[in-house]
């Protein structure tokens, strides 16, 4: 799976560096950050109505939009794919690391 995601961050990257007409990922750079954001916080949004219809085959369309878009975001704010993905594994070797929740988290 990690090598799917590095692939897809190397093409943003190079759209990135190397702009291309008609790119939609240039497009988004060319936009900038304001745009890429909008676009982060639509994707996020359709993808918990997905969840929340069930639906498998959207909820993984909608998921990759917004991994797509999350690293159009961390292209464009200087964030390399690594620094996640070394913080994910960080986290995986948490043993025990449930958090307190609030009262408001459980009304939820």
């Amino acid at each position: 799976m990690s090598q799917a995601l590095e692939k897809l961050y190397e093409v943003v990257l190079s759209r990135q560096a190397e702009p291309q007409e008609g790119s939609y990922t240039c497009y988004l750079f060319e936009k900038g950050c304001d745009k890429i954001l909008k676009k982060v916080g639509e994707e996020c949004a359709e993808t918990i109505i997905a969840a929340k219809n069930g639906n498998h085959d959207e909820l993984v369309g909608e998921t990759s939009d917004l991994l797509y878009h999350l690293m159009v975001m961390l292209a464009e704010r200087g964030v390399p794919l690594a620094d996640v993905t070394t913080e994910l594994e960080r986290r995986a070797e948490k043993i025990g690391n449930l958090k307190v929740m609030r009262v408001t988290d459980r009304q939820t």
